[in-house]
């Protein structure tokens, strides 16, 4: 028989919208000789969520995220492996997977290679045909003999959207990539409206002065990466994490009920807040 559900989980309450699995990149890039520099990309104002803020590439876990046949194409990992890094019973290669796709879907960067060696050709057209849900990875990597490269790619962070917030949650993990030396990354035009390459410590500087609109768990993550001189030392601070604890923030409603701002575990008012 199963547990029953804890009631003190804001999860398990009645009327609460359930978060939705998602995987979410920083694709960082040495910038000679400022240190890094890490992708963002502008969400459309008309976006169901996080309009208008700048984020990294990243979505939704899909279900053909989860297809057995991806398992092959995958060089590095396999679905126990990466279940266990997440702390999950299964299904866990499926959130590489989707950051691969939602990197390749929205920024243009595909972190993979050819089998034979030969040179990595990234098309346009395949880009939109995967967002479009008319290609999807699997019949990509076997047209093309390719292999999803997730020897690269770190898992550093786990957030959750909070209770209340709006109509659509996420149960995030963020990822942690080199981004190819020969792809330079552009947004899609269609849910993103602006791309650019930027220093972390820049970008937490402009956020925290209004110039740039982010979710606190974008502006924690550049701030992890903020003191990295080039991606070698920022690969080596991902390997340091171990398992990155679930964040879980809590809204602060104002004396009218409306939202006031976020609490962190960790603030003075995390635990009285309901």
């Amino acid at each position: 028989m199963s547990p029953a559900p804890d009631p003190t989980n804001p999860e398990n309450r009645p009327g609460v919208v359930p978060a939705r699995p998602a995987a979410t990149v920083l694709l960082v890039r040495d910038a000679h000789p400022t240190g890094i520099e890490v992708f963002v990309e502008q969400r459309t104002t008309s976006a169901a969520f996080a309009a208008g803020m700048y984020v990294f590439p990243g979505g939704r876990v899909d279900d053909m995220d989860h297809a057995a046949a991806l398992e092959p194409y995958c060089d590095g990992l396999d679905d126990a492996t990466a279940s266990a890094r997440l702390g999950i019973e299964k299904g866990g290669l499926a959130f590489w997977v989707a950051a691969v796709r939602e990197c390749f879907e929205e920024a243009g960067v595909l972190l993979a290679r050819r089998r034979d060696g030969a040179p990595l050709v990234v098309r346009e057209e395949d880009r939109r045909a995967v967002h479009a849900g008319e290609l999807s990875m699997e019949e990509l990597c076997r047209r093309d003999d390719l292999v999803l490269d997730l020897t690269e790619i770190r898992y550093i962070a786990h957030w959750v959207t909070p209770v209340g917030e709006g109509p659509r949650r996420f149960d995030t993990r963020f990822f942690l990539a080199r981004a190819p030396e020969d792809q330079e990354g552009v947004h899609d035009d269609q849910e993103l409206v602006h791309s650019m390459w930027v220093n972390p410590a820049e970008a937490v500087a402009k956020a925290e002065a209004g110039e740039l609109l982010m979710m606190p768990p974008t502006i924690a993550n550049l701030r992890f990466v903020a003191g990295c001189e080039n991606t070698a030392a920022a690969l080596a601070l991902a390997d340091s994490v171990g398992t990155p604890p679930r964040v879980l923030p809590k809204i602060r409603r104002g004396p009218d009920g409306r939202p006031a701002g976020v609490s962190l575990p960790g603030d003075p008012d995390y635990d009285e807040l309901d």
